[in-house]
């Protein structure tokens, strides 16, 4: 016998498996229906939303493409598909580093800025509808928190200390 079936495997309890379960099918219910929306109002994926909403953040409006990968967790492949997609409606542009031949960055055009403008009214209305209007403040906080033990920078783009 191979130690591999000599180990008793423990499964989850059911409230881990519940809470497991839970956020992965909460959460690719919202992804499912957020990109819908996004492409029925403004013919803009959800993957591609991300991309020009974290330009619009950079400095400059520009990142390099490894670091435009990992803000949108997409493999270094799919980001250059993706890009060059973006590249081809016009909403973002390439530009080559001069520090860096090999390196080049990924940047919001105008055309990029105006779709994001009009699509993120969109995606924050569905954000808020889909899933903020189910918590209280409190518990958006203790959610942000939790992620933030899972995932050390997850949820830290705002202070998440009380104001009161």
């Amino acid at each position: 016998m191979s130690s591999a079936t000599e180990q008793q495997v423990r499964e989850l309890e059911p409230v881990e498996l519940a809470a497991w379960r839970g956020m992965l099918r909460v959460h690719a219910a919202l992804v499912k229906a957020l990109d819908a929306e996004l492409v029925r109002a403004h013919d803009l994926p959800l993957i591609s939303y991300e991309v020009l909403i974290t330009l619009d953040a950079a400095p400059e409006q520009r990142l390099r493409m490894a670091e435009l990968a990992d803000s949108v967790l997409l493999s270094r492949s799919g980001t250059t598909r993706l890009v060059d997609r973006l590249v081809r409606d016009g909403l973002i542009a390439r530009e080559n580093c001069e520090h860096d031949g090999r390196g080049s960055f990924a940047v919001l055009t105008k055309r990029g800025g105006e779709l994001l403008a009009h699509a993120r009214a969109t995606h924050l209305d569905g954000v808020r509808e889909r899933f903020l209007r189910h918590f209280t403040e409190d518990e958006l906080r203790t959610l942000a928190e939790s992620w933030e033990r899972v995932l050390p920078g997850s949820a830290a783009s705002q202070d998440l200390s009380r104001s009161d």
